[in-house]
């Protein structure tokens, strides 16, 4: 069984940009790959953060995890796994300073550092989080790794260390990664959806995957759908936003319907609305009901994810040990 590895750091409300830009295609891979999932507390560190809050919105985006549907078992919290930043170290050895200074995330985000304005401080964290990314994927020996395309990079940069090292050892022991592209749908603001739905640009602009029936209905009715400078023949984003949000929750009939109703100049945006908010409903209500099952025995969770991280830190302590003597270092 080929696999899959993939993360995401604990920064908050998981949105439904989120979960049908990622998640979702987390727990339809568990079917057919040995997944390692995990929730990369670390690689949180890099922006400034904050301090309280950063054990408290791992152990909500466990929670939320569980309750979308990915397995326990696959789950794993990167700080309880101390192997990654280990070989993070020795992977720094094989990737060149030129290659991280590339990087077109470390520019924007230290643009976004810049531009806060509170303090003119960006972390040597930031510059090098891409070699850690690299180790959690390299750790596992991954055949896959899900991304968008704004990780393209990254994935380059963690098949280049991975064939340095190689070379270097005389030894082909890792395999080289590969993208894993899956149809992801691309959830817009419905506040504007020339953007894509993201909780930095404020309450208006995301749905949580957990929000109540109330917000969902609200935040769909105001839904933007065309903002009047839309060119003949192409369909509005907001329009298309909503489409792709019918499709993404798996009513498919329904879609088709409304889709054909577009198609001969039927469509009324009130159907599509009532529709969008319908199926939101029913998917974010099942959801919601497992979360705060969930949340009534948060220590049975917590042990079953520390007991899963511990046997996950089996698969990278054996690949570390490995690693170090390929490389001449000395073994316990």
């Amino acid at each position: 069984m080929k696999t899959v590895l993939s993360a995401i750091q604990p920064t908050g409300i998981m949105h439904l940009g989120n979960y049908f830009g990622a998640v979702k295609n987390w727990v339809d891979l568990q079917e057919e790959y040995r997944c390692y999932y995990g929730v990369v507390d670390y690689h949180a560190m890099t922006m400034p953060y904050d301090v309280k809050k950063l054990r408290e919105n791992t152990w909500d985006l466990i929670t939320s995890l569980v309750a979308v549907g990915v397995k326990p078992e696959n789950l794993f919290i990167q700080s309880l796994i101390p192997e990654h930043t280990e070989l993070g170290w020795i992977f720094n050895c094989f990737c060149s300073y030129g290659q991280l200074t590339r990087m077109v995330q470390f520019k924007d985000k230290s643009q976004q550092v810049s531009d806060g304005g509170k303090e003119d401080f960006i972390s040597a964290g930031l510059l090098d989080y891409p070699v850690l990314q690299t180790a959690d994927i390299l750790i596992y020996k991954a055949h896959y790794v899900p991304v968008g395309k704004d990780q393209e990079q990254h994935m380059e940069l963690a098949r280049d260390v991975a064939h340095r090292f190689n070379t270097q050892v005389g030894k082909e022991y890792f395999v080289l990664p590969e993208p894993l592209y899956t149809r992801t749908p691309k959830i817009r603001s419905t506040a504007d959806p020339s953007r894509k739905m993201s909780k930095s640009a404020g309450e208006k602009h995301f749905i949580s995957v957990f929000a109540d029936e109330e917000t969902i209905r609200r935040q769909i009715k105001s839904a933007v759908t065309d903002s009047g400078d839309t060119p003949p023949g192409q369909m509005a984003e907001g329009v298309e936003n909503l489409f792709e949000l019918i499709y993404a929750t798996g009513h498919l009939t329904a879609y088709e319907q409304l889709m054909d109703a577009y198609r001969i100049g039927q469509l009324k945006y009130v159907d599509l609305k009532q529709t969008a908010a319908d199926s939101l409903v029913t998917m974010i209500n099942g959801f919601t009901e497992r979360k705060k099952e969930l949340n009534a025995d948060k220590r049975k969770l917590k042990d079953q994810i520390k007991q899963s991280s511990s046997e996950i830190r089996k698969v990278a302590l054996e690949t570390l040990r490995e690693v170090k003597d390929l490389v001449g270092l000395i073994n316990i």
